[in-house]
This record gives C-alpha cells, sequence and structure tokens, in this order.
C-alpha cells in the first residue's frame, strides 16, 4: 500500500480529483479537515481539553462544540491559537497514524491519501511515500473560488497569503498535477501516474 500526500492552494481542486480516485481505484482518503472534526467531537481525544482551555461557552445545548464560537474566541488571541493547534494537531496526527496502520494489516487497498492545505506544515511528510501537489494557476483559482464559494477578493486575497508559495509547494512534492484546465486532462496525470504503481 502507498501512502500519498496531496496537498495544494485553495481552489486548487483537491476535493474533485480525490472524489476521481475514490471512484476509480482501491483506496482509503483521509480529508485532515474532518479527522480535525472528528478529535473535537464529546468522548474524543481534543474534547475536554479544548472545553478546559477556552470555557463551556464554546458549547452548543447538546454539549457539542460550536465551530463559530470556537473560532470567535480563538481569532482574539494568537497564544490561544497557538495552545487549540497544541492540541489539535498531535490528536489529528495520531488519529491518521491509526488509520494507515489499519488500511495496512486490513491489505484491501492499494492507496491511501492524506489531504490537507498543510501536510507540508504540519510536519505530515514523513507520514507519507510521496506528497503529491495539485497546482492550477492563481487566476484560474480565484476564478473557482468566486463562483462555487462565493469568496470576496479580499477573504480569497487572505486565504493565499496564508498559504505555502507555489514554490514552497513544488520543493516539497514529488508529482505535480497541473489541474489548470478541464478536469479529464487532470485525471489522465492521475491515471498514468497511479498506473505506474498497479
Amino acid at each position: 500500500m502507498k501512502v500519498i500526500g496531496i496537498t495544494g492552494g485553495v481552489g486548487s481542486g483537491k476535493s474533485a480529483l480525490l472524489e476521481y480516485i475514490g471512484r476509480n481505484y482501491k483506496c482509503r482518503i483521509i480529508l485532515a479537515d474532518e479527522a480535525a472534526h472528528k478529535v473535537k467531537e464529546p468522548g474524543q481525544p481534543c474534547y475536554e481539553k479544548l472545553v478546559s482551555l477556552l470555557s463551556s461557552e464554546i458549547l452548543n445545548e447538546d454539549g457539542t462544540i460550536h465551530k463559530g464560537k470556537m473560532a470567535a474566541r480563538i481569532f482574539e488571541s494568537k497564544e490561544l491559537l497557538a495552545k487549540v493547534n497544541q492540541i489539535i494537531h498531535p490528536a489529528v496526527k495520531e488519529m491518521i497514524l491509526e488509520e494507515i496502520a489499519k488500511a495496512e494489516k486490513e491489505e484491501k487497498v492499494d492507496f491511501f491519501f492524506l489531504e490537507a492545505a498543510l501536510l507540508i506544515e504540519c510536519g505530515y511528510l514523513n507520514l507519507v511515500d510521496e506528497m503529491w501537489y495539485i497546482y492550477a494557476g492563481e487566476e484560474v483559482r480565484r476564478k473557482r473560488l468566486r463562483a462555487s464559494r462565493n469568496y470576496s477578493d479580499e477573504k480569497i486575497d487572505a486565504i493565499m497569503k496564508a498559504q505555502l508559495s507555489e514554490d514552497g509547494f513544488r520543493e516539497h512534492c514529488n508529482v505535480i498535477i497541473d489541474n489548470s484546465g478541464e478536469l479529464k486532462e487532470a485525471y489522465r496525470q492521475i491515471d498514468k501516474k497511479l498506473g505506474e504503481y498497479l
């Protein structure tokens, strides 16, 4: 089983390509964002720590963590954000390692894909066999984000500024999938690459 990290800037089309991979290959796909939500659920590793750090004001009536209230608390303070990240990131990593080990033991899939915008920055390079950079030109990405998510230019600027530069992504990735054009062209690149391993 090959473990492949998928990263790329906002709007590069990672989700669309992973959907295609999920439909056409024997694989397991983990999205780090979803794992980060899971570890915050009641009974999960981060729940108690987050509540004691940020107080019960961040909770919904049913006791689950309210995403918006939590975000509002964190945005007020860089120090709090750092503490929250110190709670969440190790738990997410732990969960991902467990999932990789489980998939290896079950021997049912050829590939294990791990998707995260911050794969490189969060030190996931040592968890994967290779890194894929999903590339799309900045203008293409901006157009997609305006159309699909209704983002303002200011919001797009802020997100892009917070992410790695194109050179930063390219420096750490072994494979580059160009998703600037038609999806089927990106699919062709994926089939060629994965075909080499099967």
